[in-house]
């Protein structure tokens, strides 16, 4: 079975994409601190996919975190499953994108992105069969939709032949009034149009 690497940006991709490797944990009988608690062979089935397994029968999920601003990340570390996650695959930068697109993308996302994409190489390197890729972000903020953009732009062009696919949280009007977030996620969404497989659109309502 192909394994997968899931990516999360931003403060919208990385509580998306925790809930998830809760979720998952479960499901595959993996407790917080990454051990198997159950004996149902079915459950440990393909467990594979999501996570590696490291010394002493523990799974790390095959995840890497990113963000402009610490705060997520240490939010993150800090929760009950937070253990689990491989800490260089905790990615920051100092100072956010204050809900600029460009800053994501050109500026400080920039800065960074040589970094996660270095995660993003270890962890595919220590697959057997990579079978693709899977981004969690949100188009309306600023590191979502532009360190997010820039990051599917790049995942495309070092692995053109797997499978990426994109969960997109779309900007909604009743939720949030930051003025910008539409003209954020038009310039996001020409990046997934032109370098996903599969985008799955999600409504912030």
């Amino acid at each position: 079975m192909g394994e997968i690497v899931q990516v999360q940006v931003g403060q919208c991709g990385n509580q998306i994409g925790t809930n998830f490797w809760e979720q998952i944990a479960a499901e595959h009988d993996v407790n917080y601190t990454g051990e198997l608690i159950g004996t149902n062979p079915f459950r440990q089935e393909r467990i594979s996919v999501y996570f590696n397994e490291v010394a002493n029968h523990k799974y790390v999920p095959r995840s890497v975190m990113v963000d402009l601003e610490p705060g997520v990340l240490q939010h993150v570390k800090a929760s009950r499953y937070g253990s689990m996650f491989k800490p260089d695959n905790m990615i920051a930068g100092k100072c956010g994108a204050a809900n600029n697109f460009a800053k994501g993308f050109l500026t400080e996302g920039a800065e960074i992105y040589g970094q996660v994409m270095e995660s993003i190489r270890k962890e595919s390197e220590s697959t057997n069969c990579l079978q693709g890729f899977q981004l969690n972000h949100s188009l309306g903020g600023g590191t979502g939709s532009g360190l997010g953009a820039l990051l599917i732009s790049h995942i495309r062009d070092e692995y053109p032949d797997r499978i990426l696919c994109t969960y997109s949280v779309l900007p909604s009007p009743k939720v949030s009034d930051i003025v910008v977030e539409p003209y954020n996620a038009t310039l996001a969404i020409h990046q997934l149009v032109e370098n996903t497989d599969e985008t799955f659109c999600i409504d912030n309502e």
